[in-house]
């Protein structure tokens, strides 16, 4: 790791929730910071806001296309914008795209669903208006147990302030072992939960609705704080797209971050497009 990449690292780690818009001051005077986020994406350390650079139609998506469009599972404007996809001779930009009747929003949303559908490719870039950046598990895993600092590097005090208190935080954050006890034949050993099938999972989605109140209109951070653990983060967004192609649910973006907090906002599912989706809707 080269020292600017460091001190970029360090840098994220002064701010709130390891988290920051790359156009705020404290990034403003890093030389080369998109090349910087790339290889410090390649690496999985960090991730950052994204949006679609080009795109390509795989063989599946040309198949679709010539399956009889009365029986394509695809809306109006869906076949639309695959039928320009396929008419490219290789990679377009999203602007190339010409379908009058769907704006930019509707159609990356429409390109995120054929990219995770495996018809098309995708190659993604940093977000050119409001882009985040952030610090991911993995280099907070990186940073707290696998670094080693080696040779000389002008770092300021700040910086080292920074590393030293996430320190200190991951130190006092980690849990006591807890005590392990012999079930007695009154009390029958709890059953720990390993695998959650996607229809369990819709059912805890219910039953969370009822009873938070929330009308059919989920926060996705009331189900992650139910179901992490035993599911890891990817795996209940696996489970929550399975069930949204399922038509059992439906997942929409958040309107306002303003209510909500920033911990409450992370625990969305982040759209190359931009936003996250936050809420989930039983069908």
């Amino acid at each position: 790791m080269d020292t600017n990449e460091l001190k970029f690292l360090l840098k994220l780690l002064g701010c709130n929730n390891y988290r920051s818009s790359l156009t705020a001051s404290g990034f403003k005077d890093f030389k080369g910071k998109d090349k910087i986020c790339r290889d410090l994406g390649d690496r999985e350390l960090i991730d950052f806001s994204r949006e679609i650079a080009t795109v390509k139609i795989l063989p599946p998506g040309q198949a679709l296309l010539k399956t009889d469009t009365s029986q394509l599972p695809l809306k109006p404007n869906e076949l639309k914008v695959l039928g320009s996809i396929g008419k490219a001779s290789g990679k377009i930009t999203p602007s190339k795209i010409n379908v009058k009747s769907v704006k930019s929003g509707e159609r990356d949303a429409i390109l995120q669903s054929f990219h995770e559908k495996g018809l098309i490719e995708v190659e993604t870039k940093i977000k050119k208006a409001k882009a985040e950046v952030w610090l991911t598990e993995r280099g907070i895993e990186y940073l707290r147990d696998d670094y080693s600092p080696k040779g000389a590097a002008n770092i300021s005090l700040d910086l080292l302030n920074n590393y030293v208190r996430f320190l200190r935080k991951s130190l006092h954050s980690k849990p006591e072992p807890a005590p392990t006890s012999v079930p007695t034949k009154e009390e029958p050993a709890a059953v720990t939960i390993i695998n959650l099938t996607d229809e369990e999972i819709l059912q805890t989605i219910r039953r969370l609705d009822r009873e938070l109140g929330t009308d059919n209109y989920l926060p996705i951070f009331h189900l992650r704080q139910k179901l992490q653990p035993p599911l890891s983060r990817e795996e209940l967004d696996k489970a929550l797209y399975r069930l949204e192609e399922a038509d059992k649910v439906e997942l929409s973006k958040l309107a306002e971050p303003g209510d909500y907090s920033p911990e409450q906002v992370d625990a969305g599912i982040l759209q190359i497009s931009g936003g996250s989706l936050f809420f989930i809707t039983v069908s």
